[in-house]
């Protein structure tokens, strides 16, 4: 069953910010993750959200996402994110057909 990573990245340092853009697509790839919606226009419908920059990921199943999250690769890429944008990040499992 499908799960997705679902982030709202408010960017505080945008040149630094540059590399991770850059090289993390490489590590969800590896884990069989995908890009479903990348720092698009949003409209909030209701409520009072206010996202900053959301990011939607595919993954074919929640292991293959917490594998991706924890992995190596990931941390040194997770690091420079922390230093350069304020994030909150949830999963959430897809409905089994």
């Amino acid at each position: 069953m499908a799960a997705y990573l679902i982030a709202d990245v408010e960017v505080t340092d945008a040149a630094a910010f540059e590399e991770y853009i850059r090289e993390v697509p490489a590590t969800e790839a590896r884990y069989g993750g995908r890009y479903l919606g990348r720092g698009g226009a949003t409209r909030v419908l209701e409520g009072d959200w206010e996202p900053h920059r959301l990011v939607i990921v595919e993954f074919p199943e929640m292991h293959s996402l917490l594998e991706w999250y924890n992995s190596p690769e990931y941390q040194r890429l997770k690091a420079i994110r922390e230093r350069c944008a304020r994030t909150r990040i949830m999963t959430l499992e897809g409905v089994s057909a």
